[in-house]
């Protein structure tokens, strides 16, 4: 293969999130948002291609931010998620407006990625040191008899909002650093001084120690996983409109999940040691602006990210 990893970036759920492009917030003291940081971050640590997943309806909007920023210091090009994008023989179901998950993302970008890549949310900050490590791991990498990935395991405390529950992929690795199972928890937060997680509606919690590994959507892949999701999406798909037609979807953890428990692949647990940072709740916002304020003054990012 020997080609030099590129990133991913799955940004197409960036505009209903947040009811468009234009009206998201910047959190940069100079405007940037957090995937201006995330980008600049990649490109430091020895990315030079990201590949933006996203829909042509914030097509223009996504294209100015990029051209304002990181295009001026990488090869940006753009693969587009459409719910239309399915296998023969199936049809949208009525009143289906989003897409088909975070494995149907990586699909979009199937006829571009003949090289080993990393996978991350345009709308999470990963922190620097991750993306070093991570880069170093891709490069060269290639599968043996079962196909090699890997993963950023953030400690849960690193990743929490002080605002609300959040949904968390609570990692299970052996002794050697390897993923066992990713257990999909959708509601997790501080309870009692510890990170728990709660089954019935914040009812009762479940605690877990400090320094449990999370996915928090940060993979690297070899192309073998291409044909993976092509095969398994519409296996998957069925199942979606035959369950939840118009929310389901085809979640990447859960592949890679799947594959582990088959023994077809082994994916490292890289550990990430920064804090992430999201803005799950309206009010995490002046929370990471802070904290991106505050990484500028402390000279780990320069006053303006591309010049």
């Amino acid at each position: 293969m020997n080609k030099k990893p590129v990133l991913v970036v799955m940004a197409a759920g960036m505009g209903s999130r947040y009811g468009g492009l234009k009206q998201m917030d910047p959190i940069g003291p100079g405007g940037e948002l957090i995937i201006d940081f995330s980008l600049y971050d990649a490109k430091r640590a020895g990315f030079d291609t990201a590949i933006c997943i996203i829909k042509h309806e914030i097509e223009d909007d996504f294209k100015a931010i990029m051209n304002r920023g990181a295009a001026r210091g990488m090869n940006i090009l753009y693969a587009y998620q459409d719910i239309n994008d399915i296998p023969e023989g199936f049809t949208v179901p009525e009143g289906r407006v989003k897409p088909w998950g975070t494995g149907h993302a990586i699909l979009a970008a199937r006829d571009m990625i003949d090289s080993p890549f990393a996978v991350i949310n345009a709308d999470d900050y990963y922190g620097p040191g991750v993306f070093k490590t991570m880069y170093d791991y891709l490069d060269g990498l290639e599968d043996t008899d079962v196909y090699q990935y890997c993963m950023a395991g953030y400690m849960i405390e690193n990743t929490l909002s002080e605002n609300g529950s959040v949904a968390r992929g609570i990692c299970v690795k052996d002794k050697y650093d390897r993923l066992v199972k990713i257990d999909e928890r959708t509601c997790v937060a501080w309870h009692e001084g510890l990170p728990a997680y709660s089954e019935d509606g914040g009812e009762t919690f479940t605690k877990l120690p400090f320094g449990t590994p999370v996915s928090m959507n940060f993979f690297g892949f070899t192309p073998s996983i291409i044909k993976e999701l092509r095969e398994r999406f519409p296996v998957e798909l069925e199942n979606i409109l035959r369950n939840n037609p118009v929310k389901g979807e085809f979640y990447i953890p859960l592949v890679t999940s799947d594959l582990v428990n088959e023994g077809k692949a082994i994916v490292r647990v890289l550990p990430a040691h920064d804090k992430w940072f999201g803005v799950t709740y309206r009010q995490d916002r002046d929370l990471v602006t802070k904290a991106m304020t505050d990484k500028k003054e402390q000279g780990i990012y320069p006053a303006v990210l591309w010049e």
